[in-house]
């Protein structure tokens, strides 16, 4: 798993490889998180299968205890697909008390420093139609639409209806 590092802003932010003993914390974010949240067997099949996951926590400051610089706290995740040519985003996530702070674009940002990083000439998403901050972000940080999944996402348990996915993608620029 290659390493990320921090992206500016006002808390440096410290990428740290997922471990089992992090999935009861990074559910508790999942779960207040997503419509069809995933479950902890998803995020253990992510890690056994050796997909790149990260808990996102503020960079160590040992002054910063019991406060949301502590680095105890989990603001975020992401989980990655590597494939030959091509970085698959299949799940990102911060703390809903964080959101509008940056976070996302500076985790983004790190993702496609990576896939340049390891020779990735693109990064693919998918993101419902609904969730329109998360579409917003990836059309501002230049993702553009290559197709839709139809029926993808679970929408209701209830009615047992699906949404389709907008599959996006982004050319990441190579060093020569």
């Amino acid at each position: 798993m290659p390493g990320l590092s921090s992206v500016g802003g006002e808390a440096e932010l410290a990428f740290l490889p997922m471990q089992p003993a992090d999935l009861d914390e990074v559910l508790k974010i999942e779960s207040v998180s997503h419509i069809h949240p995933w479950t902890k067997g998803n995020f253990s099949d992510s890690l056994a299968a050796g997909h790149w996951a990260y808990c996102i926590r503020p960079q160590v400051d040992h002054t910063a205890k019991g406060s949301y610089l502590d680095p105890a706290i989990l603001w975020a995740y992401c989980v990655l697909f590597p494939a030959v040519d091509e970085l698959h985003l299949l799940n990102i996530t911060v703390s809903p008390h964080l959101r509008k702070l940056g976070l996302g674009q500076r985790m983004m940002a790190a993702i496609e420093g990576v896939a340049a990083q390891q020779k990735m000439p693109r990064i693919i998403l998918e993101v419902r139609p609904t969730n329109a901050s998360a579409l917003a972000l990836y059309q501002k940080l230049g993702y553009e639409q290559i197709g839709v999944r139809k029926n993808y996402y679970p929408a209701s348990p209830v009615t047992g209806s699906r949404e389709d996915a907008l599959v996006m993608a982004k050319s990441i620029k190579l060093e020569p």
